[in-house]
């Protein structure tokens, strides 16, 4: 077995025996990324320098005897969190030489923990989309089929973590972008609760709506990555002041006497048969290990989607006003332009069309006059969906439900129908709109070869549940051990 072929949680057993050194497993892994990534896209920026000499330093504090488990473990990260003399572009030409000054929390917490870090991975442009098409860098392929999508928005931070181009990865989740692409791409994906994880250099897209968390191979791993990224952060002022448990011990727990509910508003007409069947079966093996299973309604569920995209589309509109031409990043002008000019010609040029048409909706939702008709009614529903997931969890312990509708679909079959496009989404917006942890685990495989996710989601703050849940399925089936017959270039 090559060495980047291990789990996490086997290179960490070798790392602590001193069987396998930290360069050892980075150098494998920057030969990985050489050999995958002609073939599917998933990173923007290697960084082989900067790997290594993190490795060197991680298989130093090792013999000193100051690792963390991550302590020499190669990762890679979404292009939508800062990294300090590493261009972060979002996947955005506006952004395409901007390099920030300062990590994001979420990454120092990582270089801390002694992880190193392989580089930046693609994504559509400023986490807007659903299958890592809209990047301006190209798109991201599927390593299981590679006519296929990776799911998005963090389609590159899935295919790395299955095609084992990294051990895991950081993505982030607005709408389901952590969530779908781990589904599309046969990992594991946790959205943690909204304020569980620091968003302090996490470029915003919609600021009451994302969220940073691990995409890895097995639940164990993710649990793994949570622990170093979780916990409060002053200098964000959405991060809640509460203490990370000891994720791993929530392991150990089982489903016993856990009561799981089934919304039947995510078993509808236009869902794929295979993806019910291999969710209807994950669901019946849990309640085989001892869960209760206990239908639930979600009624305000219907509304999710067009409640996302006017709350969504609105917040962009005034996070990306700030991509002037004048601050900062892309700048086009002639001599004779006034200010307006300016503008028009540096977000016409910089920004990628759903970029454009997600500002254009957001625009119009906060305009006057429409501003109580769109955006202020969106935020009235919103909190009735929040408040049908309050009333379902005081009489279940999490729920359980597919990821998608359908398994990945072919690059190109939906990019010029934006409302298919949005569907892909609609088992996971309720989660970000509530602002709950969400955790998508492999459940099955497609007669066409492509992966189906079972979701798990939990009350706020209960991200525990989560990994009882999901590791309890996991520990008992063989889905997160099928890998993608990916031949390298």
């Amino acid at each position: 077995m090559e060495l980047h072929e291990l789990s996490m949680g086997e290179a960490i057993e070798l790392l602590e025996k001193g069987e396998i050194s930290s360069v050892d497993l980075t150098k494998s892994l920057l030969e990985r990324i050489q050999a995958t990534e002609p073939l599917i896209h998933a990173y923007l920026k290697v960084d082989r320098d900067q790997a290594l000499s993190q490795a060197e330093k991680a298989d130093e504090m090792r013999a000193k005897g100051r690792g963390t488990r991550l302590t020499g473990i190669p990762c890679g990260i979404k292009d939508v969190l800062c990294t300090e003399g590493i261009t972060t572009t979002c996947g955005s030409r506006i952004l395409e030489n901007f390099v920030p000054p300062f990590d994001a929390t979420l990454v120092g917490n990582l270089k801390k923990a002694g992880a190193v870090i392989l580089g930046k991975q693609n994504m559509d442009e400023f986490a807007m989309g659903s299958s890592c098409e809209n990047s301006a860098f190209g798109p991201t392929r599927n390593p299981w089929d590679l006519n296929a999508i990776p799911g998005g928005s963090s389609g590159g931070s899935a295919a790395s973590v299955s095609a084992c181009s990294s051990f895991f990865s950081i993505g982030t989740d607005t709408g389901g972008s952590i969530r779908q692409p781990a589904s599309h791409c046969g990992v594991v994906g946790l959205k943690p609760t909204y304020g569980r994880v620091s968003r302090f250099g996490l470029v915003a897209y919609a600021s009451s709506l994302d969220q940073a968390g691990p995409l890895a191979r097995t639940v164990a791993d993710a649990a793994d990555v949570l622990q170093v990224i979780a916990g409060h952060d002053p200098q964000d002022s959405t991060s809640a002041p509460k203490e990370a448990p000891d994720y791993q011990s929530a392991l150990l727990k089982g489903v016993k006497s856990l009561k799981l509910g089934v919304p039947k508003e995510y078993f509808v007409e236009g869902t794929d048969p295979e993806v019910e069947e291999a969710v209807k079966n994950a669901i019946s093996h849990l309640e085989s290990l001892g869960a209760e299973l206990v239908p639930v309604s979600l009624p305000h569920t219907e509304y999710a989607l067009p409640t996302y995209y006017i709350v969504a589309p609105a917040e962009a509109s005034s996070n990306l006003a700030r991509y002037d031409g004048v601050r900062y990043g892309l700048s086009v002008r002639d001599p004779e332009d006034d200010l307006k000019d300016m503008y028009k010609k540096t977000r016409t040029t910089g920004f990628g069309p759903e970029v454009l048409r997600r500002i254009m909706l957001g625009t119009y939702a906060l305009s006057a006059g429409y501003y109580d008709a769109y955006y202020g009614k969106a935020c009235q529903v919103r909190t009735l969906i929040k408040q049908d997931f309050e009333k379902c969890f005081k009489e279940v312990d999490a729920i359980v439900c597919p990821v998608a509708p359908t398994p990945a679909f072919d690059i190109g079959q939906k990019v010029d129908d934006p409302m298919q496009m949005y569907l892909s989404d609609i088992f996971t917006l309720a989660v970000n709109m509530a602002g709950l942890p969400g955790l998508s685990l492999p459940c099955g495989v497609s007669a066409g070869n492509r992966p189906i996710g079972l979701q798990i989601m939990a009350p706020h703050f209960a991200e525990e549940t989560l990994l009882t849940v999901g590791h309890a399925f996991e520990s008992t089936t063989d889905h997160h051990q099928k890998r993608p017959s990916l031949k390298a270039a």
